[in-house]
């Protein structure tokens, strides 16, 4: 540990670290982190200290713990990303998964307010992917995605596209998608969306914008979803 981060507390330090490490790629997705010991050596400190990080890792689903195997960088699988990322649920509590109906995908200079919640610099490139999702079979969700270039050079080329994207992120570009920030908002259909999805013109629709971040607090991608959520509900625990 160097002298400049003992500011911090020591838990915080050693987190700080690892995360880090797993953002630059050091440990990629479904690799074995180095044991307790090993890390605690490395890093100068106790082995229950670098226990009580690995456990809030994977308390946040970052890391797995398998027991007799060691510790692993968790995947973002498709399963796994639909479950984490995608909040809509029955009112009985029952999880639904979307499935990818149609898709276009372009690259294109970024507009002034993608610049802004991107942090792009101005002449930026994005590839921009609009999407219709079923649920069950019926068209549910309109959304139009995001993403700096730089960041997933050749997306716009890869064909077709899975049905959840960060494992895509994860797998090919390194980018381990960590957290979100939504804003959720009403709006009614308009003639395009009520073509699309199936529903009248003036029909409710549930907005959600999403910021999505990988280590170490990259914007990946800037998401705008409209659905028309009929019998569904938007599902969240907070603890």
């Amino acid at each position: 540990m160097s002298a400049s981060q003992t500011y911090r507390p020591l838990y915080r330090q050693v987190r700080d670290i690892l995360l880090e490490r797993i953002g630059a790629g050091v440990w990629r997705a479904g690799e074995t982190l180095p044991s307790e010991q090993a890390l605690a050596l490395d890093l100068g400190v106790s082995q229950g200290t670098v226990r009580k990080v690995l456990d809030a890792l994977t308390a946040e689903g970052l890391v797995e713990r398998r027991q007799g195997k060691g510790t692993f960088i968790a995947e973002n699988t498709q399963t796994r990303s639909l479950f984490r990322f995608f909040r809509m649920t029955r009112r009985s509590g029952e999880r639904v998964i979307p499935e990818r109906l149609s898709e276009t995908v372009r690259l294109r200079p970024a507009r002034a307010a993608e610049q802004k919640r991107l942090d792009l610099d101005r002449g930026a490139r994005v590839v921009e992917i609009d999407r219709v999702r079923t649920i069950d079979g019926v068209p549910a969700v309109l959304e139009n995605i995001i993403v700096p270039a730089v960041l997933v050079p050749g997306l716009e080329a890869r064909k077709p596209l899975p049905n959840t994207l960060y494992s895509l992120y994860q797998s090919e570009y390194h980018l381990n998608i960590v957290s979100a920030h939504e804003e959720l908002y009403p709006d009614v259909a308009s003639a395009a969306d009520a073509r699309a999805l199936g529903v009248a013109a003036g029909a409710p629709l549930l907005c959600v914008d999403r910021i999505a971040y990988a280590l170490p607090q990259t914007k990946v991608e800037l998401r705008f979803s409209r659905i028309a959520s009929r019998d569904l509900v938007y599902s969240v625990t907070l603890n």
